[in-house]
């Protein structure tokens, strides 16, 4: 999912902690998902029904190979602590973690990065936030898989083997190829590009009525 980093107004106030100050912009607003990464935070808006829709269908053929049984669990919206520093965290729109990751939390309902086998994102806006910050801060976490959906450019990123600064493996997939995820999931994964690109189309804006 996109975002933008958040501006700290000036004022003579002692500065907030950015947790402080990502519960400030939680409470001011509603259904916006705010994170901390590369010591910014960052603010998205609620995703719109395309945006949301891509988790879904993703979600199928991880579930049809069993990822949501046994030693692993499909979950939307569950926050990954990220090595960069004390208050740092993500929420990714999908991940596919270890079955015990109630045993991994650490704290503000943030779970461990060993927890996580993959993470996906679906980019809204700031396409460059996705791609690279967030990589970054994935590969650092040492998530095996980094599935993102860049519905703009219409093309589905595979990011594997990361090495602790960035993935050694990124594949780019069009519409019309099959994107193969590795063994590493615990099962053999393949995802129809062209239908996860479909399912997250920008939908034009509706014709203005003649008054």
């Amino acid at each position: 999912m996109s975002a933008a980093a958040a501006e700290h107004p000036l004022c003579d106030e002692a500065p907030l902690t950015l947790l402080k100050e990502a519960d400030r912009l939680i409470g001011q607003n509603p259904g916006y998902r705010v994170e901390i990464i590369g010591g910014l935070l960052l603010m998205t808006p609620p995703p719109d029904g395309p945006h949301a829709r891509v988790p879904t269908k993703l979600m199928r053929p991880l579930i049809d190979a069993g990822l949501d049984d046994g030693e692993t669990e499909v979950l939307q919206g569950v926050g990954v602590r990220l090595p960069g520093g004390p208050e740092e965290y993500a929420i990714p729109d999908l991940a596919v973690v270890d079955a015990d990751i109630d045993e991994h939390l650490i704290e503000f309902n943030c779970y461990g990065p060993l927890s996580f086998r993959l993470v996906l994102e679906v980019t809204s806006s700031n396409y460059n936030q996705d791609l690279r910050t967030k990589a970054t801060a994935y590969a650092r976490a040492q998530i095996p898989v980094y599935v993102l959906v860049d519905r703009k450019h219409q093309r589905v990123h595979v990011l594997t083997e990361p090495d602790g600064e960035a993935y050694g493996s990124h594949r780019v997939h069009a519409a019309g190829e099959v994107a193969v995820l590795p063994d590493s999931l615990g099962a053999k994964v393949t995802l129809d590009v062209e239908a996860l690109l479909r399912a997250g189309a920008f939908k034009p804006e509706p014709a203005a009525e003649d008054g």
